[in-house]
């Protein structure tokens, strides 16, 4: 029997499948239709940390300030703010004529019940509901909070796109546990939500909210005029790759969010298809160990892999050789981003030497335990970064446990904090969206608090002190020299090894113009030629 390719087989379904319909043939200018990542399981950005989740609620919600490309925080629904001489009070107001999808304005008091909600559930809003004396609303167009030190921060938190949002909802929602999702997608945002119409796993609707009040600065990504095109947005939801490249070929989708880096030269031959990096910030490849039992609870065993690690070979293996697509070297924060620096990353930039990883195993007394690296066969990016760590380990000499699963089954084995014979891990590889990693506050795997921590669970005092440091820095450069200080830190104790920036590509067809650069696909801008 002849083997045919992954590769070939996706071309050959491409040309042959005929895809669903997104819309009628002659669909409106007004109409923009979108595959998304994924299926689009929750509606509540503040429960859930899936990155659709989030993109639907950056659609819905609008946040009291917004990112800029430059990665600088600056008002969005708030106007401006004041901060007291000794830092501990902001006072916030809010623009004139904000108003929900309901038709209510928003008021002081709907801001405060929403940054309480997300306080309960996102990593820096658990900051601030520890810091805070007070949140409070002393009239409908202010609000007020009070905290225990001064947090130079507290916008950037505030207004930040990664997962967990600080969605601003009616107070009626926002009231809602936080540990239980919302059913009312009622928000403020240019796009409503047309419950009515959703179909989970098939379609989600987004309509143009007629009384939504944009900013007059020019959009600059989160921030600025979130400036609406379209009348209507459809995400229809095609799990199969070969199906979204058939649409958006014959032009029954606008926008795919995730097309497969198998597809991508096919895509190009297209004349009508644009492919494009919308997201720099991309995603950080992470190999992480599990600190509780041997052989990676010894740091002298975690720094062996460090002169064999070659991120090139990573990043080729995840995304492919177009280097547009990718970023090496990286370090503990994203590429790109202010705190990125290259303090001590010789260690994985410098020339690399197997020989030498080898020696450094042996000299730690690696007693040929069993090593269980978790793989994710149903994640293409996931899978490849781990066969590439698989076979880098063995080389060493690891005594190497690859077992195949799927994502789901990967994520529940990895919580499991036995050792390898009672169902436990010993590493896996992953990705971690380039904006959580880009400063201490929100970087899971650089923290170090011990049972509290992501999987891995590490106790590293010192990279918990300059967490802390960082969160009262004064100004950039303070924020940048704490960067370099745990990534160096970071080489010592090796909490993960970053194996690069992933920057998966979108692809839409080319009457779609002025698409928003800096993050996620966004609605706003973006337009019909």
């Amino acid at each position: 029997m002849t083997e045919i390719s992954r590769r070939a087989a996706l071309v050959g379904a491409v040309g042959t499948i005929a895809a669903p319909q997104l819309a009628s043939a002659q669909a409106n200018a007004r109409l923009l239709r979108f595959i998304p990542q994924s299926n689009l399981a929750s509606i509540d950005p503040v429960w859930s940390t899936a990155v659709i989740v989030r993109n639907h609620g950056l659609m819905v919600y609008d946040l009291l300030y917004g990112l800029g490309a430059d990665y600088q925080v600056r008002p969005q629904m708030a106007s401006g703010h004041v901060v007291s001489d000794d830092g501990l009070t902001w006072t916030i107001t809010l623009r004139e004529g904000l108003r929900f999808h309901d038709g209510e304005p928003v008021r002081g008091r709907d801001c405060v019940a929403s940054i309480q909600r997300w306080s309960k559930r996102d990593v820096l809003g658990q900051r601030l509901d520890a810091l805070a004396d007070e949140i409070s609303a002393p009239d409908d167009r202010t609000i007020r909070i009070r905290l225990k030190r001064p947090w130079p921060g507290l916008a950037w938190a505030l207004g930040k796109p990664s997962a967990n949002i600080c969605a601003i909802m009616p107070e009626r929602v926002a009231r809602t546990d936080p540990f239980t999702q919302i059913t009312d997608a009622t928000g403020s945002g240019p796009y409503r939500f047309r419950q009515d119409l959703f179909r989970p796993g098939d379609v989600a609707v987004y309509e143009r909210f007629a009384d939504y009040r944009p900013r007059e600065e020019p959009v600059d990504f989160l921030s600025g005029a979130k400036r609406v095109n379209f009348d209507r947005v459809e995400w229809k939801i095609m799990p199969d790759p070969a199906t979204a490249g058939a649409a958006l070929q014959n032009n029954e989708a606008d926008w795919w969010e995730t097309p497969l880096p198998d597809l991508l030269p096919l895509l190009r031959r297209n004349r009508e298809i644009e492919i494009g990096v919308v997201n720099p910030a991309g995603n950080l490849g992470v190999l992480r160990f599990n600190f509780l039992h041997a052989p990676f609870n010894d740091p002298a065993v975690r720094r062996a892999l460090l002169p064999a690690i070659n991120q090139r070979d990573f990043m080729n293996a995840a995304i492919g050789t177009d280097p547009a697509l990718s970023v090496v070297p990286a370090g503990v924060f994203t590429p790109g981003t202010p705190l990125a620096n290259d303090a001590g990353l010789e260690v994985l930039s410098g020339p690399r030497n197997l020989d030498a990883a080898r020696a450094a195993l042996r000299a730690t007394g690696y007693a040929n335990q069993r090593v269980t690296l978790l793989s994710a066969t149903d994640l293409p990016v996931l899978q490849n970064l781990s066969e590439v760590a698989a076979d880098l380990m063995r080389r060493i000499g690891f005594n190497v446990d690859f077992p195949g699963m799927d994502w789901g089954t990967h994520i529940q084995r990895r919580t499991n904090r036995n050792g390898v014979d009672q169902g436990g891990w010993s590493a896996f590889c992953t990705t971690w969206e380039g904006l959580d990693v880009s400063v201490p506050g929100s970087h899971q795997p650089l923290r170090g608090h011990g049972a509290a921590a992501w999987a891995g669970w590490p106790t590293l005092p010192r990279l918990e002190e300059l967490r802390e440091e960082w969160f009262s820095a004064p100004d950039t450069a303070s924020a940048q020299r704490i960067g370099q200080e745990m990534q160096r830190v970071a080489w010592q104790e090796v909490p993960f090894i970053p194996l690069g920036l992933v920057r998966p590509p979108q692809a839409w067809r080319r009457s779609i113009t002025d698409v928003v650069r800096g993050g996620s696909a966004l609605f706003w801008g973006v337009r019909r030629a």
